[in-house]
């Protein structure tokens, strides 16, 4: 994502939380390229450091036109694993994160009365089914239910919030704890599983934000972007 939006001609800021190295390596590929960017770290689940953060790009940028609270994390465990902790973390990293980040940089966006949001979610917030992802789903399901409600409250100072839910993408989130064989098979179960027969890559993702974040959206908001290629294995459901 980050690549892409410098490619287009943005000035970009990369928060990191634990992966600083890696963060400061996509600031240098795009400094490589005539492009500016900066590695701000900052633990997303606290208000504070949040706060700081936005306030560094401020500072540094000038202001903030687009948000992309990417911010998430994957750890297992379902009803009866009765895993709290994890939960909590996750509780606090993929819904807490993007409301503190979109609270702090709407402080921003509201008096210039322009800015768009895009979420990140996952398709398990709206139904696929795989066992161990219970919590991680609860998350993602509300970060679907906060974009709808902050493009309420957004909408009337011209702020666009949407949302996309990915499937299954070959990331570090994906990745880990897996040997290259296991992730492997993983794939390839979860592509008999679309209807594209294949899975997902980081550049399927960053092509949608980037839209949600460009002008050619202007008029869509509270809305989420199934990006997943067709995943035909949702839970059923009634409405």
């Amino acid at each position: 994502m980050a690549l892409l939006f410098a490619r287009e001609g943005a000035t970009v800021a990369i928060n990191y939380s634990v992966s600083k190295k890696d963060a400061e390596n996509v600031v240098g590929q795009i400094r490589a390229q005539g492009g500016k960017a900066v590695a701000i770290g900052a633990d997303v689940a606290d208000r504070t450091e949040v706060a700081s953060m936005v306030m560094k790009v401020k500072e540094t940028f000038g202001t903030v036109d687009v948000l992309v609270n990417n911010a998430g994390i994957l750890l297992r465990g379902d009803l009866l694993s009765d895993k709290r902790v994890d939960m909590e973390r996750m509780f606090q990293v993929n819904v807490m994160g993007v409301l503190n980040c979109t609270r702090e940089v709407a402080k921003v966006m509201i008096p210039k009365r322009s800015g768009k949001i895009v979420n990140i979610a996952s398709n398990a917030g709206i139904g696929t089914a795989f066992t161990g992802t219970t919590y991680y789903a609860a998350t993602k399901a509300a970060v679907i239910t906060l974009t709808k409600r902050f493009a309420f409250e957004l909408g009337k100072y011209n702020l666009n919030v949407n949302c996309v839910a990915p499937g299954f993408i070959d990331t570090n989130l994906n990745r880990r704890g897996k040997s290259a064989k296991e992730f492997k098979e993983v794939a390839e179960i979860v592509a008999k599983r679309s209807e594209l027969g294949r899975i997902g890559t980081p550049e399927d993702i960053a092509n949608v934000v980037f839209f949600l974040a460009s002008e050619q959206s202007s008029f869509v908001t509270g809305q989420t972007i199934l990006a997943d290629g067709g995943r035909i294995d949702m839970l059923p459901h009634s409405l």
